[in-house]
């Protein structure tokens, strides 16, 4: 089932990022992508200057198949006011959107077939992860087909879980990045300078993650591996997997994050 022509509404980071890695996986030439967007960023640009059509008279809107919704969820009723009329009557409406339902969106939408992706930032180089919901199997066909070249596709088939797959996955490198820039600074306290420490902390997690991807190993398989019993390895994980560590931390910040999701949709 063909999703081309595709109306990208919105590309800033989250709709650069897959336009990015739409290009360089191949996966649509740049003529297939009509990108509507006030302030586009360089993907845009870039995609714009290979041939995507970028902001376009309303009229063109008319040919898209699929409507990728990237707006910041806060002013989406408003966008979906002055698409609709806009759009084929069966265009699809592949929605990126934290938090907000898929019956919303289709109401807003005049009924339109949706379906809902959280993806994350590294679909620009085609290491994403995207978790995907729809009601109809045509919709979540149309939305793995346009995910699939950018990485990992989980489907979903119940459309809560998206609060937990957006607070377990689509935030979940800013917790990473967040952890290395911890690291980093500790690495400073204990007496590294900084060029030290930020190349100690990038390289040493980016390699962990990579060795990660591609042993197929248990996690902590992965772990015991690198701690000696009685070690510093050992005296390290004592405090990280203790009482207020690693456990108790990523609850409270999940369960953060699915309350703001639920909030976003309310």
């Amino acid at each position: 089932m063909s999703a081309k022509p595709i109306l990208i509404a919105g590309a800033g980071r989250m709709g650069g990022a897959i336009i990015a890695g739409w290009r360089l996986a191949g996966a649509f030439a740049a003529s297939d992508l009509i990108i509507r967007d006030p302030y586009p960023g360089d993907a845009a640009i870039a995609a714009s200057a290979g041939g995507a059509s970028l902001n376009p008279p309303d009229g063109d809107l008319m040919d898209a198949d699929t409507v990728l919704l990237a707006i910041k969820p806060q002013g989406w009723r408003e966008s979906a006011v002055a698409l609709t009329p806009l759009i084929a009557p069966n265009a699809v409406i592949v929605s990126i959107l934290a938090g907000i339902a898929a019956p919303d969106i289709s109401a807003a939408f005049g009924g339109r077939s949706v379906a809902r992706v959280m993806p994350t930032t590294a679909a620009a180089i085609c290491k994403g992860t995207a978790s995907v919901f729809a009601v109809d199997a045509n919709s979540r066909e149309r939305a793995r087909g346009m995910f699939e070249p950018l990485g990992t596709v989980v489907d979903l088939y119940d459309e809560d879980l998206m609060h937990a797959a957006t607070a377990a996955s689509g935030s979940a490198p800013a917790y990473l990045y967040a952890f290395i820039e911890a690291l980093q600074s500790a690495a400073a306290a204990a007496g590294l300078d900084a060029v030290a420490a930020a190349s100690l902390a990038r390289s040493t997690i980016t390699g962990a993650a990579a060795l990660l991807a591609n042993s197929g190993e248990d996690l902590g398989e992965l772990r015991r591996q690198v701690t000696s019993p009685g070690g510093t390895t050992q005296a390290a994980l004592e405090v990280l997997m203790g009482a207020g560590g690693f456990a108790e931390l990523l609850d409270r910040a999940v369960s953060a994050a699915v309350a703001r999701s639920r909030e976003l949709g309310s």
